[in-house]
Formats: structure tokens, sequence, C-alpha cells
């Protein structure tokens, strides 16, 4: 009995990655989160998402901007819940 073996001589591994937030793009900014913020140039480690505790989403660009903007206390820009961070 004869046994053929197989090499592989060529390989294309193909992937992509998403976000996983309950919308498809940042309430501030309106770019989409598999994207990046208007600042960036690339999405990514760079651009990350933040949640806060009232679980929406934004760049965390985008909400540090917000949160700064803010005179008195800062409030999530979607829900108006006082914005904190989700731990």
């Amino acid at each position: 009995m004869k046994v053929k073996i197989l090499r592989i001589l060529l390989w294309h591994a193909v992937a992509s990655w998403t976000w996983d937030a309950q919308d498809e793009t940042c309430g501030i900014c309106r770019m989409a989160f598999d994207g990046c913020c208007p600042d960036c140039k690339l999405p990514g480690d760079d651009c990350p998402l933040i949640w806060g505790a009232c679980n929406h989403a934004f760049h965390l660009h985008c909400i540090l901007k917000w949160v700064n903007s803010q005179t008195s206390q800062a409030h999530c820009p979607m829900c108006r819940r006082e914005w904190q961070f989700k731990e």
C-alpha cells in the first residue's frame, strides 16, 4: 500500500476584527467603530473604544474631548447619565 504525503506550499491567512459595541458608530463623531475617530489616521490600539457605566461606547479621544468640554459635571452624550468609565 502506497501512502501519499501532501505538503502545503502556499497559505494565505485572512482575519478581521470588530468591536463588540451595541452601536456601529460613535455617538459623538458619528464615525464607524471599525474605523477611527477624526483625530486618528489608523484604527486599532491607538484609537480604542471606551465604555461608560451606562454601557454606551465611544472612541477614547471623542469621549475625553466631550468630558473635558463640559463646564459642570460630565454626562453621557447618549443618555445624559453622569459619565463614569466602566470598570
